[in-house]
């Protein structure tokens, strides 16, 4: 499993300290303060996009990322496909899954995600999985099912498409609330802030 420690609003001080502790992978949803933190870390850190990424600041995230968690709308799945087209690069993204009873979430419905899998995929995207966040709730049975729903999801692509076995291989849940809940329905990465960093830094 990967460990994510989400760097936003955090100082690049603190991510050195990570770093030198042994972390590698780092995420931020602010498309500047990624661009600025770049040339700021060693070359060997992995970069991954955890945010609503707009498609007017694709330019400042894509030359970057090894990965983009949040692609949530079939516009974003478009505008990163043209970009990679453009710029002869294949850009590997995780489709978000509406998870939480909140409105102000963003992601596709699980009807939009099978849709995706049923046409013919981008180009210049490859998709490695699914992403999600949960309910933001005390409520550890909301949670679970949450949950529970993203794993049945993501199990269902990788059993319907079994061309896709290779390279549909990542579950990106659970933060520093809910990791181990997460674990327990099978995720690949989490995405830790707090438990790393303490709270933010604005």
């Amino acid at each position: 499993m990967k460990l994510v420690a989400v760097s936003k609003f955090h100082p690049v001080e603190r991510l050195m300290e990570a770093y030198r502790a042994g972390q590698r992978i780092f995420g931020e949803n602010r498309p500047q303060e990624l661009a600025a933190k770049v040339p700021q870390m060693p070359s060997d850190v992995e970069w991954h996009f955890i945010g609503h990424l707009q498609t007017n600041k694709l330019k400042l995230v894509l030359p970057y990322v090894t990965l983009v968690q949040s692609v949530d709308s079939f516009h974003l799945l478009e505008a990163i496909d043209k970009w990679g087209r453009d710029n002869h690069k294949v850009i590997d993204v995780l489709l978000e899954l509406h998870l939480g009873a909140e409105e102000t979430k963003h992601g596709f419905s699980e009807e939009e995600i099978l849709m995706i899998f049923e046409g013919s995929t981008p180009k210049s995207i490859r998709i490695r999985g699914l992403m999600g966040m949960a309910t933001n709730t005390e409520d550890e049975d909301v949670i679970e099912r949450d949950f529970a729903r993203i794993e049945a999801l993501f199990r269902r692509i990788r059993e319907e498409h079994p061309e896709l076995a290779d390279s549909f291989t990542e579950l990106s849940i659970g933060m520093s609330g809910d990791w181990p809940i997460a674990v327990r329905h099978g995720a690949t990465m989490v995405r830790i802030g707090t438990d790393i960093f303490g709270p933010r830094e604005y």
